[in-house]
């Protein structure tokens, strides 16, 4: 080999070594700005962030979402103020004041709403509110957020009135008025879909989440449901943080996320239209 061609095969190699490092250097970097979330989420909201942290709009922002699942929330707001969980995304604002108002040690920040998944009445004998008869027995869910969800919803529909100072938190010693003279039977909230079909049971009151995973659709298989207003908008969904991480801005990206539009299109169909979005500023939830 001539000492041209010699020098011409070692120009060649040295480029491809550059190229090589500069790739190697390149991708560090991007890596390095990338900016690690963990999310944690319960039921069906797992699925809609796997979602979220694959799309095209994730990766637009450089974060890398990663999805951890919970089986409750207790257990995913306490990892969330301990800061194991940066993110969670599963709760209620009526849901998260509860929380707050009982771990004052650890408290948790709202970053932004998400949607409203609509509460709905159920029942395995009736097809209309008006054919619940009088001495009816309501099962409704036991934990104080939604058991107070349940009875707002039933005032809603003018089935019960409720006293002036009802509250997120309060129960059915706040009934006003119960013409119906119903029976009020607390249980689980995920045993909802299995009590609809006791045949002790008139009507039962049941979460979205809970009623998706039984393979009910609370827009079409419930005898009414939660609309968009004033009265449950403490029942929109929020995602949540320690409060000290109030004012991360990566953090905050994850509401634009949950909220673009190709985004909001899969979760559409993928929930049958369930998860009504709600895109409001987190002042809509305190006034």
């Amino acid at each position: 080999m001539s000492r041209k061609s010699k020098f011409i095969t070692s120009f060649g190699i040295l480029i491809l070594a550059l190229l090589a490092a500069f790739s190697f250097f390149h991708a560090s970097a991007q890596d390095k700005s990338s900016k690690n979330i963990t999310v944690g989420a319960v039921g069906s909201d797992a699925k809609a962030w796997q979602y979220i942290a694959k799309s095209d709009a994730a990766k637009k922002t450089k974060l890398k979402i990663t999805v951890k699942t919970f089986t409750d929330g207790v257990s995913l707001n306490q990892a969330t103020a301990d800061g194991t969980i940066d993110v969670n995304a599963f709760q209620s604002y009526a849901y998260y004041v509860a929380y707050n108002q009982t771990h004052k040690s650890s408290k948790l920040a709202v970053l932004g709403n998400t949607y409203l998944e609509p509460m709905g009445i159920y029942s395995g004998q009736y097809h209309k509110l008006s054919e619940l008869p009088d001495g009816a027995t309501i099962a409704i869910p036991n934990d104080p957020a939604n058991t107070s969800r349940a009875l707002k919803l039933l005032a809603s529909v003018n089935l019960i009135t409720l006293k002036s100072g009802f509250g997120s938190l309060s129960g059915t010693n706040e009934i006003k008025d119960n013409p119906h003279n119903f029976k009020f039977k607390e249980i689980d909230s995920k045993t909802g879909p299995r009590v609809e079909k006791d045949s002790n049971i008139d009507a039962v009151l049941i979460g979205n989440t809970t009623a998706l995973e039984a393979g009910l659709n609370v827009l079409k298989d419930s005898l009414a449901h939660e609309k968009i207003d004033q009265t449950t908008k403490d029942n929109i969904n929020i995602l949540a943080t320690a409060n000290k991480n109030k004012d991360n801005s990566d953090y905050k990206k994850l509401v634009t996320l949950y909220h673009d539009k190709d985004v909001q299109a899969y979760i559409k169909k993928a929930f049958d239209g369930t998860k009504v979005e709600v895109n409001k500023p987190v002042s809509y939830l305190t006034n």
